[in-house]
């Protein structure tokens, strides 16, 4: 009987081990998502203001308590950051005399509900009083006239609640719409505490700006996952995973390192497609049609939500769903079209990504930017035009 009972034993655990085997090798499920979306008109009232700053786009929030991946509390602050931004007054429905655009703007947003009165935006001003951007190019790398567009950032909750963020040193090249360059990577450190124009930062030039010889560039901050126990990731494995886009093809690229390095570059990785590898030359395209803004999100059931652009600039705001941070991802899935907004032809829609500190669980705020390609001419007819727009997606079960 005893040798029976053994036998018994090690047939069960036999058994168990296989059904755990056979459950491990099961498919992640990367092309269906159970999902309601709807327009956010209170965040979008939020934006539609008349003074001061009136518009802008390359909206982030971050926590500031560093809980990314739930939503923030009534006593929490959010950091809004923002790329060009108008400054001045509207008037009888268009854009007063004195109105100046900036290279970046800050927010300050106490709790997670879009009351006007709880929202304050800053940027500095020069020595006449003008409207200057906060966060000025100032390394050894800089040029004369190049200026930050931002990239995402964190609170890092390992190196004393410094805030990180990816400024992308831009210079003009030309004139038009698009006479801009992309031109260099930078790390911008905020002390915990500071307050904007945050004279105590530190600006420090990052080799994660890449080219190839068909003349492809590509940089990494274009969204910020943090896997950690603290930021309340569902899944931790430790580290900070940040995310790059390369190419016309908008491809995404995937860093990770520990938030104790993050200022320590040597230290990071790159997926390399199979393996984490410490030479970023070898970092593989992941997956494509991304924007140069975008988010990663953990879904309830275990997957990731990548939320982007389609394409960098177009009229569909898409997901991709992810097996892990770093991928595989599955097919481009549509969330939101886009076309509603676009009053004229010349609008044009970009750089979506989600807000999860803003989100209701079980929810996801995404925001997405509408611009013009006739600038100021359209600003004057639209004044409001050039700012965020928000939807809410409603994640109702997932399809397994």
């Amino acid at each position: 009987m005893k040798k029976f009972a053994v036998y018994c034993l090690l047939f069960c655990f036999a058994l168990n081990l296989q059904t755990k085997a056979q459950t491990a090798k099961q498919p992640v499920n990367l092309t269906d998502l159970k999902f309601t979306v709807e327009t956010a008109p209170e965040w979008n009232a939020l934006l539609k203001r008349q003074a001061g700053w009136f518009g802008g786009d390359g909206i982030y929030s971050i926590p500031l308590n560093g809980v990314e991946n739930k939503p923030a509390r009534a006593n929490d602050q959010v950091l809004f950051i923002f790329s060009d931004s108008m400054i001045g007054k509207l008037e009888n429905g268009t854009m007063a005399p004195g109105y100046k655009m900036i290279h970046n703007t800050v927010a300050y947003l106490k709790g997670n509900k879009p009351v006007d009165a709880q929202m304050k935006f800053s940027w500095d001003t020069d020595k006449q009083g003008t409207a200057e951007s906060v966060f000025i190019p100032r390394t050894i790398q800089t040029e004369i006239n190049d200026y930050y567009w931002l990239g995402d950032g964190f609170v890092n909750q390992e190196l004393n609640n410094a805030i990180y963020i990816f400024g992308y040193r831009v210079r003009n090249v030309g004139t038009g719409a698009f006479g801009f360059k992309e031109v260099g990577n930078t790390l911008i450190k905020i002390p915990a505490g500071s307050q904007p124009p945050y004279m105590d930062l530190k600006q420090m030039d990052t080799p994660f700006y890449l080219t190839d010889k068909n003349g492809d560039i590509g940089s990494f901050g274009a969204g910020i996952y943090v896997n950690t126990a603290k930021a309340g990731a569902p899944k931790p494995d430790g580290y900070i995973y940040v995310y790059g886009v390369r190419g016309i093809g908008k491809n995404l690229l995937v860093a990770r390192v520990l938030p104790k390095d993050f200022e320590k570059f040597d230290q990071w990785t790159f997926y390399d497609g199979t393996n984490w590898v410490n030479d970023m030359s070898k970092v593989a395209d992941v997956t494509d049609n991304v924007s140069n803004e975008l988010s990663l999100t953990a879904l309830p059931d275990g997957r990731y939500a990548l939320i982007f652009q389609v394409g960098g600039m177009s009229t569909n705001v898409g997901m991709r769903i992810g097996a892990t941070p770093y991928g595989p991802f599955g097919p481009v899935i549509k969330v939101w079209d886009c076309r509603p907004d676009l009053e004229e032809k010349t609008f044009v829609v970009y750089n979506a990504k989600a807000h999860p500190s803003l989100s209701a669980p079980g929810e996801l705020l995404i925001s997405y930017n509408i611009n013009s390609v006739d600038f100021i001419p359209d600003l004057m007819k639209h004044p409001n035009l050039y700012r965020p727009r928000f939807i809410r997606m409603k994640i109702a079960s997932s399809i397994k």
